[in-house]
């Protein structure tokens, strides 16, 4: 580690030589500018200071964002481009490094970061740095490209001493691991040849000149090579090798040989098996992941190592944020290829990628021991994997226990004491600590509440070590973390005395199970009295059945206490039911009367009341035509003043309608226009003066001809209401403040339409199909702000929208959708944030796919609804919770009545009018006892 240090300073050293070098030039070409009186404007001037002002605080804001997380990619990124278009290069090649250290780097970042040197590292002392760079660029995936760019790059230090050889062996290493690559293999093989040929021009001998004998070998040797490399690339099954082949019969002097023909078609035919496999990659978008999983099962029934190896890389290339795929090639090199070098770079690679995922930190530490590994590697690896930031608290246990079970194996049992073992036992200790104070800290819970390492230690002791006092000691622990109630655990603790205590142990603590055991006190009480029957005297089987009994005795008055609560808060609940539809049918029928003796006491007069009944069919209308407002609502007018409620007969209430009607009339304006107006609802009934209110809200909108707020028969705010504009060009700028706050409410604004007329009009405004660049977000807490939320996504991506789901109130359901710039970010939060704590919530994440809204089943439809329409497909989210029935299946109706009463289903209950009688909570028991 010190080495490298040193070496890493040195290498800044000369990155700052190299900048004061380049200064120094600038400084030098501006001054020879300025000696050819070449002068730019002072807009210019001012123009570039104030660019360089605004990029210069946007490195240093990224820079302070990454010294408070290391891990953020997108910053990474971003820093990058800055720094390289500002034309930073010190600060660029540390950046780079860091991004590097931390993350592997993709083909076209280190293309570029290749480029930049190859073109600042001309002289020969500096190759070494970029061959160096080229190494580590190699490891991260496998690349045809970069590949290629390190041998070309490699061909111009041929000068130099062992340079050819050098070259050679470069591109031995690329047609190794990338040559079999179907697309794009055929490159590297032909940079190959054309160097061989090059080399081959300078060994030939002038014309007409007979080469001496040595020169002849040396020209045999290279015309054996490059033969061999036609050969050889031949026998690859590569798309159009047929050029290759025409190639190779036009370069030999004696023809293609009868062996390399008969490779040539072999290879052809494989080529042709894969052919449909590279076509549907070549049409396909990214990322891929479909056709490549069909290709790799191809390649696996196929059982060649090779091509499955390269099928897997360049899957993993451009899929290389997805853990099951690396999950799968790890797999496959550890149980099939099983070469050292190439499982544990493999499994490196994919901790880099995926560091959040726990298996393949737990797979790695596998392999590390089953290659061989020194212990200090494997205790360097495990000591990174804590620090990873694993998304669940069950994550580090499992960790903890794969770790905890390699340094077991470790340990030589035979000896009483030894090294091994006392780092064991300070492992276990140690994990109990850090869940303790680690994981419950940061996740609000122990990931461990069986205590399962605890319980391994105990065994680990008792069998292994022969210590059972520091086994129950263990189990002592485990039963006051709040273990004790359940019988399974003492069950356990019972099996260990029997294995490796005594009698008088498991006794006791059979005594204490059937004391403390509430979940299955009868199971603990068998056990008990069948340990007696085989192992204690007449007084302990007195004693334990005295337990016995009284313990279930108790357990069983506890049940019937519970029972009867259940039962009076059923019955509560039932009464407080038939009390409400005792209230709401007496209002209905006094509104009914009041109705009847309302009409048949007045006397029509034409204009006015025409108008009035006009009005009152125009209110109505609207009211209907919006979801918001209910049946009883749609049958007032828009002032709210037409009787309601009032005493049938009320000579007050006749003239208050009257009073109303005329100052209707008097505010009527000639024409409404619904093309010029929009509905609001879903404001606060306690909202003051509403038409001032409204007017203020909507008047940036454009002219507004009136605002018309809706009045109950008392006079108080109903929360919706209407406002006209003058011109149509004004509601889509209304539309636009919908869901705005006011006063802690968000406000609906929806098209002032009629839905008799209309009855496909949907006012819904949001997607309810799968939208692949946004997330939606389940289980925030609902303290959980906009800005929040907004600060925890940005870390992923850009982000175009955060929004909120809210009840009506304004009260969070805990719910969100954010908008990333595409589909690949949001792809990232999906996998980075899903089962994320937030504030001691885990959410859930996953791609937005709403659930599409059945106008059939919505409540108030006035279309008919039938079992015939199919119900919707569900997403890749699954079933929404909003989809789920909470309604027995005993209990629902069926679509038609039924013939006779079979299973559960009672005929439904008909009053006297005709009408289905609901039923109350006692039918609903009766029906579910019936099952």
């Amino acid at each position: 580690m010190a080495a490298s240090s040193n070496a890493e300073e040195t290498q800044l050293q000369d990155m700052e030589e190299e900048d004061a070098g380049m200064a120094e030039k600038k400084m030098e070409s501006d001054e020879e500018e300025e000696g050819m009186g070449i002068d730019n404007s002072d807009d210019e001037e001012d123009d570039s200071s104030e660019d360089e002002k605004e990029n210069e605080a946007e490195i240093q804001r990224l820079e302070e964002q990454l010294s408070i997380n290391a891990f953020d990619y997108n910053c990474h990124v971003d820093l990058i481009k800055l720094l390289k278009h500002e034309g930073e290069l010190f600060r660029l090649r540390k950046a780079r490094q860091k991004m590097s250290e931390l993350f592997p780097l993709t083909e076209e970042i280190w293309l570029d970061w290749l480029k930049d040197e190859i073109r600042l590292t001309e002289e020969e002392p500096n190759r070494e740095k970029v061959y160096e760079l080229f190494e580590r660029a190699v490891k991260d995936y496998i690349c045809p490209d970069i590949w290629l760019e390190y041998a070309q790059y490699s061909i111009g230090g041929m000068g130099s001493p062992g340079g050819i050889d050098r070259v050679r062996s470069i591109f031995e290493r690329a047609v190794t691991a990338v040559g079999l690559h179907m697309t794009k293999g055929q490159t590297v093989w032909e940079a190959y040849r054309e160097f061989e040929n090059a080399i081959l021009s300078t060994v030939q001998p002038p014309p007409g000149r007979i080469p001496s004998r040595e020169e002849q070998e040396l020209l045999n040797a290279q015309l054996e090579r490059i033969h061999t490399l036609f050969r050889r690339q031949l026998a690859v099954p590569l798309m159009d090798m047929e050029a290759t082949y025409a190639e190779y019969e036009e370069w030999s002097e004696h023809g293609v040989p009868e062996m390399v023909i008969h490779q040539y078609k072999k290879a052809l035919q494989q080529m042709e098996k894969r052919r449909s496999f590279e076509e549907s990659l070549l049409v396909a978008e990214p990322p891929k992941l479909a056709e490549y999983q069909a290709y790799i099962d191809f390649e696996l029934k196929e059982g060649d190592p090779a091509r499955i190896q390269i099928t897997f890389e360049r899957t993993l290339a451009e899929n290389c944020l997805v853990p099951d795929m690396w999950a799968k090639c790890t797999t496959y090199l550890d149980r099939q290829l099983k070469v050292k070098d190439l499982v544990l770079s493999t499994h490196e690679r994919a901790v880099r990628n995926c560091p959040w995922t726990m298996g393949l930190w737990k797979s790695y530490l596998q392999a590390l021991e089953r290659n061989g590994a020194d212990h200090q590697t494997v205790s360097d690896v495990f000591e990174k994997a804590l620090n990873a930031g694993f998304i669940q608290a069950t994550d580090y246990v499992e960790i903890w226990q794969a770790y905890l079970d390699y340094l077991r194996r470790r340990v030589d049992f035979s000896k009483e004491s030894s090294k091994e073992l006392e780092e064991l036992r300070g492992a276990f200790s140690r994990s109990l600590e850090y869940m303790k104070q680690d994981v419950e800290e940061r996740f609000g819970e122990s990931g461990d509440p069986s205590c399962i390492i605890m319980q391994i230690w105990a065994r680990i002791e008792a069998l292994h070590c022969k210590n059972i006092q520091k086994a129950r000691e263990l189990w002592d622990s485990i039963m006051t973390k709040g273990n004790a109630k359940y019988a399974n655990m003492w069950l356990e603790y019972y099996n260990l005395e029997r294995s490796y205590g005594d009698p008088v142990h498991c006794r006791k603590a059979l005594h204490r199970a059937v004391q403390c055991t509430s979940d299955y006190p009868e199971h603990v009480s068998e056990v008990l009295l069948t340990f007696e029957r085989v192992e204690g005297s007449l007084e302990d089987w007195d004693v334990a059945v005295q337990k016995t009994e009284t313990r279930l005795n108790r357990i069983n008055e506890q049940r019937a206490k519970e029972a009867e609560k259940e039962a009076n808060m059923a019955r509560q609940d039932e009464d407080r039911t038939d009390q409400r539809r005792k209230t709401k049918t007496d209002k209905k029928a006094s509104k009914k009367a009041f109705q009847k003796g309302t009409r048949a006491g007045e006397k029509r007069k034409g204009d006015h009341n025409d108008n009035q009944d006009e009005w009152t069919d125009f209110a109505a209308k609207r009211h209907r035509g919006n979801g918001n407002q209910t049946t009883e609502e749609s049958m007032e007018t828009e002032t709210g003043l037409f009787g309601r409620n009032a005493p049938p007969g009320s000579k007050k209430a006749q003239q208050g309608v009257a009073a109303a009607a005329q100052k209707q009339n008097d505010d009527r304006p000639e024409l409404r226009n619904d093309n010029c107006s929009v509905f609001i609802s879903n404001l606060a009934y306690t909202l003051e003066e509403p038409e001032a209110k409204l007017r203020t809200l909507f008047e940036t909108c454009g002219p507004i001809t009136q605002v018309r707020p809706v009045f109950s028969n008392k006079g108080s705010f109903k929360g919706y209401g209407y406002v006209q504009f003058e011109s149509p060009v004004s509601v889509p700028e209304a539309l636009k403040l919908d869901r705005r706050e006011v006063e802690g409410r968000p406000m609906f604004v929806s098209p002032c339409v009629d839905k008799n007329k209309n009855p496909d009009f949907k006012v819904f405004k949001y997607n309810t199909s799968m939208e692949k660049e946004k997330i939606f977000i389940s289980g925030l807490p609902f303290s959980c702000t906009k800005e929040q939320l907004e600060e925890m996504c940005k870390g992923h991506g850009t982000i175009k929208d955060v929004r909120l789901v809210t009840y009506r109130s304004g009260k969070p359901k805990g719910l969100a959708y954010v908008e990333f710039a595409d589909e690949a970010q949001a792809s990232q939060a999906v996998l980075k944030m899903d089962g994320m704590d937030v504030m001691g919530n885990k959410i859930s994440v996953s791609i937005s796919n709403p659930p599409r809204r059945n106008m059939m089943d919505k409540p108030g439809s006035n279309r008919p609804s039938t079992d015939a329409i199919p119900r919707q497909v569900h997403g890749s989210r699954g079933r929404g919770r909003t989809q789920l029935s909470l309604l027995p299946r005993s209990l629902h109706r069926q679509s038609g009545p039924p013939s006779k009463v079979e299973n559960g289903t009672a005929p439904e209950q008909v009053n006297a009018a005709g009408e289905t009688k609901p039923l109350s909570n006692s039918d609903f028991a009766r029906m579910l006892l019936s099952k």
